[in-house]
């Protein structure tokens, strides 16, 4: 083992502070001449320590699901006698949803209607939740990309239930997706049967804000959230979340996407100039069934 005398361990301890400040400076200017030099650096490091995340990452999931097998254990009875209460009503809305398609596609025939073209889609496994510069986003392992990774880059990612968030930022084989909630998400929204234009705002908090509705028509509890067309940043008629008054009396937006929970996300790239075909929702899901959800 090398012994320092101890002059020269005082004089290290001395140059310590001043080539740490050396160095800063030294990464502040490099970071002005190459503005784009922090996000290519970023996205090499997200290739680089997306397949650790998913070493990592794995084990847990691993442990997560076997704890809660042993607990739905006691449960099984009950879950099968709801399953098939749902499946009998499933088939009910089978036969609803069989002549609904004959009719629309009679009526679709008639009008000469052309479907809008359909998007372009990843699928990805959520390996890490991220913080650092967003305070709420995960990173995305995708499939090597045969093109240029950028193509990635605000794409619309989805779980199986509502939208959860948009690309930011993205590699060969990683991307990082801002969720709903991180306080730098802004989503034009629609809200409610009518379309009502509004703005949804992240806060970092479970449920994003609505912001700027109209004064004269403000968002009713329980109405349907949709993404708009307005700014071209979203594809209309997206499902992101019900309407729900918190405790100070603010609307704000329950997510349909368990964002708490994260595993699977498909990330669509939809092309531009999508014409607004915003869906009017049949039959809306109100405050209390989404609380349950989360729940569960």
């Amino acid at each position: 083992m090398i012994r320092l005398s101890i002059p020269f361990r005082q004089a290290l301890s001395r140059l310590t502070l001043p080539v740490m400040l050396v160095f800063s400076l030294g990464c502040v200017l490099i970071g002005r001449a190459d503005q784009h030099l922090s996000d290519r650096l970023r996205s090499a490091l997200d290739d680089l320590l997306a397949p650790a995340y998913m070493l990592v990452s794995g084990p847990i999931q691993a442990v997560e699901h076997s704890t809660g097998a042993i607990g739905h254990l006691f449960e099984l009875s009950q879950e099968n006698a709801q399953l098939r209460a749902q499946n009998k009503e499933l088939l009910q809305w089978q036969e609803v949803a069989m002549a609904l398609q004959a009719q629309n596609d009679a009526l679709k025939a008639s009008l000469h209607f052309v479907p809008p073209p359909t998007p372009h889609f990843s699928t990805g496994e959520v390996v890490a939740d991220l913080g650092g510069v967003y305070a709420r986003s995960v990173l995305v392992l995708v499939p090597p990309s045969n093109g240029d990774p950028q193509t990635l880059l605000g794409a619309v990612a989805m779980d199986g239930r509502g939208l959860a968030g948009r690309v930011v930022d993205a590699g060969s084989r990683s991307a990082r997706v801002l969720l709903i909630t991180d306080i730098n998400s802004r989503i034009p929204v629609a809200i409610g049967a009518n379309g009502e234009p509004a703005l949804m705002v992240g806060n970092n908090g479970p449920d994003p804000s609505l912001l700027y509705w109209s004064p004269s028509q403000p968002p009713a509890e329980g109405a349907m959230v949709l993404t708009s067309a307005e700014g071209g940043a979203f594809a209309p008629g997206l499902p992101v979340g019900v309407v729900h008054y918190n405790a100070q009396n603010q609307p704000v937006v329950l997510p349909l996407a368990h964002l708490s929970a994260l595993r699977i996300l498909r990330l669509f790239s939809y092309p531009d100039n999508l014409p607004d075909l915003t869906p009017i929702p049949h039959k809306k899901p109100d405050a209390s069934s989404i609380r349950h959800h989360r729940k569960h």
